[in-house]
């Protein structure tokens, strides 16, 4: 157990990209952490370089239920004041061609680990009325997206479930803070897990990070980092919806899989 009055923060996909970025930012501004991630070795690292603040480790698989109960478990009893379910990850191909076990690991860390995490949490913020809940989205999340299908459709879960739980939280005037994170391409190791090269520049991990802690302080219910984003998605809901899906196919297209 951390034994500090401090703020604390705990972050799923912390190892690496923009998990490892806003553990940083974080420890930068004095909250003390609990880090989860499958690598130990890379939460050691992390750990290491976090000196400033009390930092405590936790290795387990989110993709599994029983480890995303058994991570509540372990730390209920923990002031927690913000939890970040960053852990995540894609897998680019036509929905026909695509590994099925590797797109339901994908739903089991992208969905499942981040609907059980942010219930089981949401319930104890409810009770005491405080209380942050981040949840990594996408710009994926707010359109389909053929060649990259399933991941686009998680990361649609992911955005349309915090608004829904956002907006009964603010119906009923709880002091609980719920934000869905919606980069666009952030330059991490999502690319070589996803087996694609983004067609346009991402804006750095650390920028992002900056930007979801921020937006998700403030109670924003979506933030979105970059302000070409912003423009690009006000735009898109003029556009049919056959329209919409025939660029995101030709954006998906230009990328160079490996």
């Amino acid at each position: 157990m951390i034994g500090s009055d401090s703020m604390k923060a705990l972050i799923t996909g912390a190892s690496s990209g923009i998990g490892r970025d806003m553990a940083r930012y974080l420890a930068s501004m004095g909250w003390d952490l609990i880090l989860v991630a499958r690598r130990e070795n890379r939460l050691v690292e992390l750990k290491e370089e976090l000196k400033s603040v009390n930092v405590e480790m936790i290795v387990l698989d989110v993709g599994k239920a029983e480890d995303c109960c058994r991570l509540y478990e372990m730390t209920k009893d923990e002031q927690i004041d913000m939890l970040i379910n960053n852990a995540g990850f894609g897998l680019a191909g036509e929905f026909a061609a695509a590994d099925l076990d590797t797109e339901l690991n994908m739903i089991d860390v992208n969905v499942r680990a981040v609907h059980i995490l942010t219930k089981l949490y949401l319930r104890d913020f409810v009770k005491r009325d405080s209380g942050i809940i981040l949840n990594t989205a996408s710009s994926a999340g707010f359109m389909a997206g053929p060649l990259l299908s399933t991941y686009y459709a998680t990361k649609n879960y992911v955005l349309r479930l915090t608004e829904a739980i956002y907006e009964e939280l603010r119906h009923k005037g709880s002091h609980v803070k719920i934000s869905a994170l919606c980069p666009g391409p952030v330059d991490t190791e999502f690319n070589d897990v996803a087996k694609v090269k983004f067609a346009m520049k991402g804006i750095s991990s650390e920028l992002c990070a900056r930007t979801a802690i921020d937006g998700a302080l403030k109670g924003k219910p979506v933030i979105i980092p970059g302000g070409m984003l912003k423009v690009g998605l006000f735009f898109r809901r003029f556009l049919p919806e056959k329209t919409m899906l025939k660029i995101a196919y030709g954006i998906q297209k230009r990328k160079n899989e490996r």
